[in-house]
């Protein structure tokens, strides 16, 4: 039996091209509001300016924080990335988008390539994506064993009080979007 308990089949014959393609439209969520572009940037530029003191006390303090953004594809998390980064200093702020384990990492503990990317003092370090992986991509793409995944699920909490009791803050995010949006958004 798969480890992934589901099988998808493509029928070729009701395969439709041009439905698949077509731009579906775009619903707006219960709690949306249109914001005008000015309104936009004028809220943006206060929440940076917020960015910047912390980074500022951060930086006196001496303090970590990882900021873990998971997401589907094309959910926003390289647009959050940079309005968070546009304006903080680069020596204490790094974006962290590990590429697929490789062959000795694989043989590691699994939090282990995540570990050398942890912030040090004074440190703000954002996961493009994290060992959440292990959860959704891997498990769903059978890129791990379902006892890896169970091993997974029974230890990534203990992992994460850790790492909150070794001083570091752990801030999770994850960007959603409908299946019809994020068809929209791969075709533009």
């Amino acid at each position: 039996m798969s480890a992934f308990p589901f099988k998808f089949y493509l029928n070729p014959e009701k395969f439709n091209k041009k439905k698949l393609l077509a731009r579906p439209p775009t619903r707006k969520h219960k709690n949306h509001h249109d914001l005008n572009q000015s309104d936009y940037e004028s809220q943006l530029h206060q929440l940076q300016i917020q960015l910047v003191k912390l980074q500022n006390s951060l930086i006196t303090n001496h303090s970590q924080i990882l900021v873990i953004l998971e997401g589907r594809d094309t959910a926003g998390k390289d647009g959050v990335i940079k309005a968070i980064t546009q304006h903080l200093s680069p020596r204490e702020t790094r974006v962290v988008a590990l590429p697929k384990p490789t062959s000795a990492e694989s043989s590691e503990w699994y939090f282990e390539r995540y570990v050398k990317q942890l912030p040090k003092a004074g440190e703000l370090v954002l996961f493009n994506r994290s060992w959440y992986n292990r959860a959704g991509v891997e498990r769903v793409m059978q890129f791990c064993t379902k006892q890896q995944y169970i091993t997974f699920i029974n230890t990534v909490n203990e992992f994460e009080s850790l790492l909150t009791k070794s001083g570091i803050t752990i801030l999770k995010y994850y960007l959603d979007i409908s299946k019809a949006e994020q068809i929209a958004r791969l075709h533009e």
